[in-house]
Order: C-alpha cells, then structure tokens, then sequence
C-alpha cells in the first residue's frame, strides 16, 4: 500500500506564510560568488550617485533579484500599482504609452515564463471549466464587431477580458498563489488608507462633502467615490473570508500560525471596512450586504447553521435600524436609495435638481443603453462602444456619456446585444457552479474561508452590477487574479480528494 500524507500535512505544506517565504527569498537570492562582485557594484554606486538616485537604482535592483526568485511578487506590485491609472491619466505631466498597470503587468508575464523556462517546467494545469466560462464570453462578444461603431474602443474592451482569461491561467500554474491572495488584499488597504485620508481633510472636491460638510468622500485614487467604494466591497468578502477560515482553523487545530494570519487578515478587513463606509456609496454598501448574507449562509458545513447566522444577521441589523441605533445619516441614505430607483422610466422632461441630478443622471444612462439595445438587438453596438455611440442615443439634457451606463447588465446589452448578453450569465453563472462544487467538498477550514469569500466576491459583484460597471481602473486584473485563485483551490481540492479517495481503497 503506497503511503499517502494527511489532508492537513499537504495544507500545511501549501500554505506557507508570507514571512516565511521572505526568510527563503533573502536566503536564496544571492549565491556567494556573486556577492562580492555585487557588493562592489553597489559600492562604487553609493559613493559616485547622489543619494536619492542611488536609493531608487539599489530598490528596484533589490526589488528585481526578488522578483526573479518569486514571480508572484511581481503580480504583487501590479496588483498595487494598477489603481493608479485614473490618478497618473488625470495629474502626470507626462503620459507613458501604456498605463502602469499594463507595464507591470507585462513584467509580471515576462518573469513568469522565465521562471519557468529556467525550471523546465513543461507541465501546465489549465482549469478548463473557468477557461471555457471566460472563453465563451469572448466569443460570443467577438460578433459585436460587425456593429462596432469604434475598432479600437472594442479591441481594448477585448483585451481587457482577454488579460482576465490570461491571469486565470497565469495564477493557476503559480505555486506560492497564497502571495497572489494577499496582493488583492493589500491593494485594497493601500486604496483604503488613501481614502480614509481624505474622508478626514486630506482632500477633496465641494461636492464630495458629507456629514454636515465635516467630511469628505473617499475616492482613492480613482477620481470619484463611487468605483473606489466598488473596489472595497469587492475586496472585502475575500478578506473577511480568510480571516474567518485563519480563524475557525486555529480554533479547531489550537495552533498558533493560523491565528497570527487571522488576525493578520481580520485587521485589514476593518480597514477596507471603514474605506468602504467612508465612500458613501450605496451600491457599495448593499452589495457587501448581500455579500455579507450569502458568506454568513454558506461558511457553516451544515447549511441549517448557516439559516441560523443569517436569521441573526438579520434581526440584529434591523433591530438596530428601527430602534435608532444606526446613525441616521446612513439609515437615510439607505432609504433614500429605495425611493430615488423606484419606478424607471422614461425621464426626457423631468425638472432636474441638486437632490435628483444624480438619480436622474443614472436613469438617463439607463434608457440611453435601453435605446441602443433596440437599434441594435443581436449584436449591439460594439463591444467596449457605449462612450462612442452614446451621442447618437443620450437624452438631451445629458450629454455627458460618462464612460458606460450605471449598470453593467444594460452596459453588456447595449455594446454586445442578445449574444454577448447571454453569454455573460453563462460566464457567471459556470465561475458559480464552480465554487459551489468546491463548497459541496470536505475540506479544510482555512480552504473554505477563502472559497466562501470568493463566493461573496461574485455575490458583490453581481449586486453592484445593477448600478455600476466594476471592471474600471484596471479592477478587472482583480478580478482575473481571484478567478486564478478559485482555479488553484479547485485543482488542490480535487487532487486531495482523490488521493484520499485512493488511499481509504488500498485500505479495504
């Protein structure tokens, strides 16, 4: 009978901790021989660069050396850098070719294959069901070209979703993915800080004020409140997920590890936590919620628990809502949200004012999406082509196309038409069906918090969409790298199980 390890020595193999790691990175960058020659270079350099150049030349060598021991670290700083496109668009005196993020990420691919080819390493995973979801969807939205009103706007469109497919791939065949989990995180804490800065007077424009003019919307770096709040929601069910699944493991397991990464993980979570209240934005903030519901549902193994904690959920959050705990300012920006969207219609007419601008603006983009959906059923106006086209269908008091139409359902209607507009609840509803078989599976605490986090991401995702385009801002690497992630835990998951499956049958 061939010896098969346990379940928890192969976790506990797989996830190491991100100081552990540095401890091997520092360890094994640089070989003896090359030390000396190193040491001279950096030497010579320190006395005849001025210190600020010198700083900048040894950082980024330094950072390089640990980028081609780890490639993942590369995707690190991508992750962290890639919301900074708007920011450098709207303020650099000099525009790069390519946005930053797009650089990085190149590095990231040039890296990876290197890694590889130096390794010999020649066999790929390739999660087939994620790649045919994504690849699916591509196709489908290929037609629109035929009614493009723009190439280029649907080519970037394109490859936009092109990149998601090529980081699904990339992440799954990378083996410390656990640093690729913790880049989204970190990325969302850099924005998070960031915007809790100009929540408090850092800085913001006069109508960003809130709270009595004490306070300001956080917008990140991404120039308006609103897709910095997505970013937050989006982020925080997955980190919230591996705190939790840290968390209940060290519980079960009474070890020390998994509780310093809980804690690690549950003290960022608070901090997207408060960046995302501070954003103001309601479509953020109902969509955790239902985050927040789905993860609470499906986290316990037996789903009646789970009935429980949502039940408890929710009679603790509307008992704080109606006897008064809640602070006002957000119970009435919550119920202003259910009044302002009730009842879409038709709005060429409507007296416009500073309380409804913003209402009428997003219901004006609505019909104008609706509009280009009719002149154009099957195959839209071109995939990535709602700005192009939108002056031939906006109302005339909104002139302005403001990039897409508030609401990506409407947004995928209008650009790809019947076709690309099935095909993405295809996508989804497969990514979907791809969690929930990793749900229905026997596994480790620490594997599930982050399967249910992933759970409440597409949730988030799903919810927001109503009221936003999320894949803004290079978010949609974001997206690709968590996708990756879900690949990662459905191939270890499933070898496990059949290894198990393989060893209780030797034993009979």
């Amino acid at each position: 009978m061939s010896s098969v390890g346990s379940p928890k020595f192969r976790w506990k193999k797989v996830y190491r901790s991100p100081l552990s790691t540095t401890r091997k990175l520092v360890s094994t960058a640089l070989i003896p021989p090359r030390e000396a020659v190193l040491a001279a270079i950096t030497g010579l350099a320190a006395a005849l660069l001025p210190l600020p150049v010198f700083a900048v030349l040894l950082g980024g060598g330094l950072l390089g050396m640990v980028i081609l021991v780890e490639p993942v670290l590369a995707l690190v700083v991508t992750l962290s850098i890639a919301p900074l496109k708007t920011l450098i668009e709207t303020e650099a005196p000099l525009q790069l070719p390519l946005d930053v993020g797009q650089i990085t990420l190149f590095i990231f691919v040039g890296v990876w294959i290197l890694r590889r080819v130096a390794d010999r390493e020649r066999h790929f995973y390739y999660p087939k069901l994620l790649l045919f979801a994504i690849g699916y969807f591509l196709l489908m939205a290929s037609f629109s070209l035929w009614g493009a009103y723009s190439t280029s706007a649907f080519m970037t469109e394109m490859l936009k979703w092109a990149q998601i497919l090529l980081l699904v791939f990339l992440v799954a065949n990378t083996q410390r993915w656990q640093w690729a989990l913790f880049g989204v995180v970190l990325s969302a804490v850099l924005q998070a800080v960031i915007g809790l800065w100009e929540f408090t007077g850092g800085s913001g424009a006069a109508h960003l004020w809130i709270l009595d003019y004490r306070y300001f919307r956080a917008f990140g770096t991404f120039g308006q409140p609103n897709p910095f709040g997505a970013f937050m929601g989006m982020v925080l069910p997955l980190a919230l997920g591996t705190a939790t699944g840290y968390g209940w493991s060290a519980y079960t397991a009474r070890k020390w590890e998994p509780l310093w990464l809980a804690l690690l993980y549950a003290g960022l979570s608070l901090v997207i936590l408060a960046a995302l209240l501070a954003s103001w934005s309601r479509g953020a903030w109902l969509g955790f919620l239902g985050a927040g519901l789905v993860m609470a549902l499906f986290f316990p193994k037996k789903r009646y628990y789970g009935l429980l904690a949502v039940a408890v959920m929710s009679v603790v959050f509307l008992g704080l809502w109606l006897g008064g705990v809640l602070p006002a300012s957000l119970t009435a920006r919550l119920t202003n949200f259910s009044q302002d969207f009730t009842g879409f219609g038709d709005v060429r007419g409507a007296v416009i004012s500073d309380e409804n601008f913003a209402v009428l603006e997003r219901l004006a983009h609505w019909q104008a999406a609706v509009e280009m959906a009719n002149a154009h059923p099957l195959v839209g106006v071109g995939f990535g082509n709602y700005e192009t086209a939108y002056p031939s269908f906006g109302l005339a008091n909104w002139q302005n196309p403001l990039g897409h139409a508030h609401n990506y359902y409407l947004n995928v209607l209008a650009e790809t038409g019947l076709i690309g507009f099935h095909s993405y609840f295809i996508m989804w509803g497969l990514i979907i069906l791809q969690n929930w078989r990793l749900l229905k599976m026997p596994t480790p605490w620490q594997q599930r918090g982050i399967v249910v986090g992933l759970l409440g991401v597409w949730t988030y995702i799903a919810i927001h969409s109503f009221l936003d385009k999320l894949y803004v801002n290079n978010l949609f690497l974001h997206v690709g790298v968590m996708l990756g992630i879900l690949a990662v835990l459905n191939q270890e998951m499933f070898v496990d199980h059949a290894q198990n499956s393989d060893s209780k049958c030797e034993s009979c």
